[in-house]
């Protein structure tokens, strides 16, 4: 722990503190004000005094709420979408909370719009000062303040692909001060000796192949010398992360989890897919109808890509590995589909796994290679959202070739519904490897809470928005 995110997290109480007596300020100030007067007169009577002493109670109560929603809790600047859900789930309990008081005591506030407006101030406010700052905790690691320092342990690509984006990125928070492929005795002994002379935070096993000898002499070199240990799970490690025990017979029983969506989870998981997906219907109906004309301006053809080459509708694997009819805006020339694993077969560049993605397609028209670069040809997709084939979030939907090539082990990730972006998309979009791309969603669906898909959605625009190499 830096002594630098145990000040951030402290400032955060004085500040939110002053934000929330700003916002009530605010709501009273536009309650007040001539404007909202002349659409609803005031007939009540609120001394700012005697408002802002019940303001300030209040806003004592909505901090402590912000301490239980663990908004105050030390660590770094990584998780920023994380934060600004809470805060708007820490708002909405404190607006319970007034809202159970007024019930009760009606005289606390004469003004129901005061009591909303506040919320909703409280909820910009906030976001905004967290976001600056830890903006600006993260613009510090610029400069080296507050990044750990880590050892990385592990010879696989998993390793090979955090030394990369340590090394590239600085906003990440981390430096590697130390690689090495393999802990026996001698690689220790090494390491002791260098942390005598270089400032170390943390051990990152990053090969799940490490022999289990290796794995319990570097936890056990990590707690010597007081290092945070950290690992990257294998694919069998995460398909067990939900478990429960039970006694039977004095004995302890696990029972592995397949999925939290499970009874109610996935009731509203459903109720949010179909809300949601019919406002972003309505909201992107212009982008929608823009997309359809340029499509049709183009190149001739069909709207959507929803028959095969041979005419047969297309298909991808659901929940339960059973097929549905699947749609999107056509980005190729016509009856091009079956080329990929024919005449395009050797410009595959997924090779790791069963997918198919080909290098320069020269199947993709104009106005196609545009929309997949903003990935409006999936746009198509909310419907399906709508119609219960898809999920907002959940895993790709894949080819029913692509399926049949997978290992036991990767039919997992159609334990749910497929979704139009996922845990693996905001976390890299095409450049995962496939293997990477499963066992982030075998962990979505061992993990999935309805806070996930909202985290994953707000980062979705943002993952678009990167520069990567469009399928």
């Amino acid at each position: 722990m830096k002594k630098i995110e145990s000040f951030f997290s402290i400032l955060f109480v004085p500040v939110d503190f002053i934000i929330l007596l700003l916002a009530g300020a605010s709501a009273y100030s536009l309650r007040f004000s001539g404007w909202s007067a002349s659409i609803r007169p005031v007939i009540f009577n609120l001394p700012f005094s005697e408002f802002f002493k019940s303001l300030a109670l209040i806003a004592v109560l909505w901090v402590i709420i912000f301490a239980i929603a663990g908004l105050y809790s030390i660590r770094n600047a990584r998780q920023v979408a994380t934060e600004l859900q809470k805060i708007f789930l820490a708002c909405s309990t404190g607006l319970a909370l007034i809202a159970i008081v007024i019930f009760f005591q009606r005289e606390l506030f004469d003004s129901r719009f005061i009591v909303l407006a506040s919320w909703f101030f409280a909820i910009i406010y906030l976001s905004l000062a967290h976001f600056i700052i830890r903006w600006f905790q993260r613009f510090l690691f610029k400069y080296g303040v507050g990044v750990h320092q880590v050892v990385l342990v592990g010879a696989s690509q998993t390793a090979e692909n955090l030394l990369e984006e340590f090394s590239r990125s600085k906003k990440s928070g981390f430096s590697v001060a130390k690689h090495i492929r393999d802990f026996s005795l001698k690689t220790a002994q090494e390491l002791a000796e260098f942390l005598e002379d270089h400032e170390v935070d943390e051990i990152i096993q990053s090969d799940p192949n490490l022999s289990k000898g290796e794995i319990l002499r570097l936890y056990d070199f990590a707690n010597e010398h007081h290092l945070t240990f950290k690992y990257v799970a294998d694919l069998l490690e995460v398909k067990v992360l939900r478990t429960e025990v039970a006694e039977i017979i004095g004995i302890p029983v696990v029972e592995v989890k397949r999925t939290t969506l499970d009874g109610w989870g996935k009731i509203f998981k459903r109720i949010f897919d179909i809300v949601v997906s019919a406002i972003l219907i309505i909201i992107l109906s212009p982008i929608i109808l823009l997309t359809v004309f340029f499509i049709v301006v183009d190149s001739r053809g069909p709207i959507l890509f929803s028959r095969r080459d041979d005419g047969t509708y297309v298909t991808r694997i659901g929940a339960g590995g059973k097929p549905f009819r699947y749609f999107k805006f056509r980005s190729m020339i016509p009856n091009s589909d079956s080329m990929r694993y024919k005449e395009l077969a050797d410009r595959n560049l997924r090779a790791d796994g069963p997918m198919v993605k080909i290098k320069d397609d020269p199947r993709v028209t104009r106005i196609g290679k545009f929309i997949r670069r903003w990935s409006l040809d999936e746009l198509p997709e909310l419907f399906l959202v709508f119609m219960g084939r898809m999920s907002l979030v959940g895993p790709r939907p894949h080819l029913p070739e692509e399926v049949a090539k997978y290992e036991n082990y990767h039919k997992k990730t159609l334990t749910i519904k497929p979704g139009i972006t996922g845990l693996a998309q905001v976390s890299g979009r095409s450049d995962l490897l496939f293997e990477e791309e499963a066992k982030l969603d075998v962990y979505y669906i061992e993990n999935w809470s309805l806070m996930l898909d909202i985290s994953i959605l707000l980062r979705t625009p943002f993952a678009v928005l990167k520069h990567r190499n469009a399928e």
